[in-house]
């Protein structure tokens, strides 16, 4: 127990904040119990499509003691990437907000390292795991505990200052610190806007979603044939989709991001319809050479933008 130091929280909190992140909570390392019969459900209904990995490592998900050593505290982080510009072309493919810039893996972790570091350094000696979607972690399980939002009806976790244009990422250390004690309460309400704006019906049911007929998914992680049934309801979306979170009342305020690497390259917000079809590998390499939409690869894209142009 660190009982000596009480003011931990508030100064990985203020690095936090220093290096960047929206927000910082601290929540107790231990088993989901809440989160288990929810997750084994969506897996046995096969609402995880072809993310087989998804039903891997189950355990570890619930319970990332499993994962660290030891570990006792979970420090959730919000980085907003909420693009202050927009594609120009009003009838180009849309690309998703999240893929404007530099991939976010890269960017996270290694602002995770450096707060790791701070911790190791200035409040006492741990060993931990900084994480950013690279280990079978229930990001917004834990971002919800640490006081960061709740998960809202499109699944995503949405934050009263903050809306939901932000990535998650976690620090998983074998040093007990004080956990939040407080709980974001669930605040959508009445309110069915991302059910009802979502054009291939994903969201089945209110906080309940089948990937595989989510946009995001059918363009990103699907790497076989895009489902013909979806075909005419992408609304143009050539990767990731961004409409449940577009209708969302509370993303009325988001601000604009301050990551430089989030900045997007000076030619892609100018690409006309024209240039996305005709895109060849050495400009998509040049474009993306730093993005997440690396992750569909060039054959990926083309693909995408085939079954788009099959829509018109």
């Amino acid at each position: 127990m660190i009982t000596t130091l009480t003011n931990a929280s508030a100064q990985i909190k203020a690095k936090a904040k220093e290096l960047g992140f929206l927000d910082c909570g601290i929540s107790e390392a231990r088993f989901l119990a809440e989160e288990k019969e929810r997750l084994l459900d969506w897996l046995q209904k096969e609402m995880h499509g072809g993310m087989h990995y998804m039903a891997n490592n189950v355990d570890k998900r619930l319970d990332p003691r499993l994962l660290v050593d030891n570990a006792r505290s979970v420090i959730s982080v919000l980085l907003n990437y909420f693009p202050g510009e927009k594609q120009e072309d009003e009838q180009a493919p849309v690309l998703s907000k999240y893929a404007y810039g530099t991939d976010y893996h890269f960017v996270m972790k290694d602002k995770l390292g450096e707060l790791l570091r701070f911790i190791q350094s200035e409040i006492a000696p741990c060993e931990g795991r900084c994480l950013v979607d690279s280990a079978p972690v229930l990001d917004r399980a834990w971002a919800a505990r640490a006081g960061l939002g709740w998960i809202g009806k499109n699944t995503n976790l949405l934050s009263p200052e903050h809306g939901s244009f932000f990535f998650i990422g976690e620090l998983i250390i074998d040093l007990e610190l004080p956990a939040e004690g407080r709980t974001v309460h669930d605040h959508c309400g009445t309110c069915t806007r991302c059910i009802d704006a979502c054009p291939t019906k994903a969201i089945v049911a209110p906080y309940v979603l089948d990937a595989r007929l989510c946009i995001s998914y059918q363009t990103i992680e699907n790497h076989n044939e895009i489902d013909p049934s979806l075909k005419g309801k992408f609304e143009n979306r050539v990767f990731g989709c961004d409409i449940c979170q577009d209708v969302c009342p509370w993303n009325l305020k988001t601000e604009v991001h301050q990551e430089p690497a989030f900045i997007a390259h000076p030619r892609l917000l100018k690409l006309t319809k024209e240039e996305w079809t005709e895109m060849d590998k050495p400009t998509f390499n040049e474009l993306f050479r730093n993005s997440a939409v690396k992750r569909a690869r060039f054959e990926g894209l083309k693909r995408n933008l085939r079954y788009l142009k099959e829509e018109t």
